[in-house]
């Protein structure tokens, strides 16, 4: 069965059909069709329900540090400006002349408290507002027109992510984020100043495959050991040790669709201080001493758990030392922008997180360009006819309620995809009923 097996408004004797119906039948707790990652159908819906409807992260304040800072940036395919005007708040516009279309900013950073479009000369303020048109005469005078730049109605932050819905109402982004809050503060944490920055530059991996297995990917623990054994032999990495049938570490459902690896159990067990970035205090001392001075006692838990690896649905992914903003432009098409993590006031541990990135993640990485081989291979896997479905089951039988209610498996199980899936068929179908 494919989407097009139930026609979006298509009537019957019994009148309309639901146009839910198909994601009703397409999405099974323990499978999926195949459909969804190729269908340009399903894309267009995806658009509406989710990237158009639900938060998405968009960026962070340190790209904007500065009054009247700006930054290109996106939500799905939509090109948005994310700027700091003069009073020092937080704007996303719609990167859209209201007059004919045109795009008024060009250039991917900058400093401007206007925007000017270049086909016909209109100029808005880095709020939206329009400041003014040329020849007016031909609108009846000056101020006879308000045409502001579209703005993304709902903007939010949380220790400094930038957040925005094109949704008038809806959940907060509190409740949007639920127990993934508690990941994202974990990592800011990790700064003696309480705070991280992105300032390291982007890197963008473009995939041509669905961006649903880029998020699927993002907390499957089962893969690594196969898919980065190369790295991890060369390295003589433990990485790949954290992601077996003998490893403690859980794989944990957040809800919302947010799902982590949680490696703490790990890294505990080993008890060292930073171990889990693969270095020691002494390399790193005044940064150690830093978080000692800040937070006493409860600095050795902090050093010893380390950094979250959580993927907050639909497109902020978080591993470690790294950020990852998964955006969809087609079913099969994503961009995966990627920055290394920097921590405020902590310049020996960035040097190293910076370097680190560039190996992992970076135009020469190994771990993306393994991850980036398998996200094709899957792209053209899932169009084949036969078997229809992918499968989700792994560790289903063994799934545990832990003592905050959250559902988690064992370090290779797909804990995280089921519910992933399962708030997606929530937002593809309840908003449509």
């Amino acid at each position: 069965m494919t989407l097009t097996d139930i026609p979006s408004g298509a009537s019957t004797a019994d009148g309309p059909r639901d146009p839910a119906a198909p994601y009703d039948r397409l999405i099974q707790p323990e499978r999926v069709h195949g459909s969804l990652y190729t269908s340009p159908e399903v894309f267009a819906d995806e658009l509406a329900q989710i990237w158009y409807r639900t938060w998405v992260y968009v960026g962070h304040v340190s790209e904007i540090a500065q009054p009247n800072d700006y930054v290109r940036k996106n939500i799905g395919p939509q090109d948005v400006i994310l700027t700091r005007s003069a009073d020092g708040e937080v704007h996303l516009l719609v990167n859209r002349c209201a007059h004919r279309g045109n795009l008024v900013c060009t250039a991917p950073t900058g400093n401007s408290s206007t925007f000017r479009c270049p086909y016909h000369g209109w100029t808005f303020r880095n709020t939206g507002d329009l400041l003014g048109y040329p020849f007016h005469q031909g609108y009846g005078g000056r101020g006879q027109i308000e045409l502001g730049l579209g703005r993304v109605p709902r903007v939010a932050v949380h220790q400094g992510f930038v957040f925005g819905s094109f949704a008038m109402d809806g959940p907060s982004l509190d409740e949007h984020l639920g127990e993934a809050k508690g990941e994202i503060d974990r990592l800011v944490r990790l700064s003696p100043a309480g705070e991280i920055q992105l300032t390291a530059g982007f890197v963008r991996h473009r995939a041509r495959a669905n961006w649903k297995l880029l998020a699927e990917n993002e907390t499957d623990g089962y893969h690594p050991q196969f898919v980065h054994a190369s790295i991890f032999s060369v390295a003589n990495s433990g990485i790949g040790a954290l992601y077996g049938e003998k490893s403690t570490a859980v794989t944990r459902a957040l809800g919302n669709g947010h799902s982590e690896n949680d490696l703490r159990p790990e890294f505990r067990k080993l008890g060292v201080p930073l171990g889990w970035f693969g270095t020691t205090e002494a390399k790193v001392p005044d940064y150690v001493a830093k978080m000692r001075a800040l937070h006493g006692a409860a600095a050795q838990e902090i050093l010893v758990e380390g950094a979250p690896h959580v993927m907050i649905f639909p497109n902020l992914f978080i591993a470690e030392i790294q950020l990852f903003t998964i955006q969809p432009l087609a079913a099969d098409d994503t961009v995966q922008h990627v920055t290394a993590v920097q921590l405020k006031d902590a310049p020996e541990m960035n040097g190293r997180m910076l370097q680190q990135s560039i190996g992992s993640v970076g135009p020469a990485g190994l771990l993306l360009a393994d991850d980036t081989e398998m996200y094709e291979r899957n792209q053209a896997g899932v169009a084949g006819l036969r078997p229809e479905w992918v499968d989700l089951r792994r560790g289903v039988r063994r799934e545990e309620i832990d003592d905050r209610g959250l559902t988690i498996g064992g370090a290779t199980d797909e804990v995280g995809m089921r519910g992933f899936w399962a708030h997606y068929k929530h937002l593809m179908t309840d908003g449509r009923r």
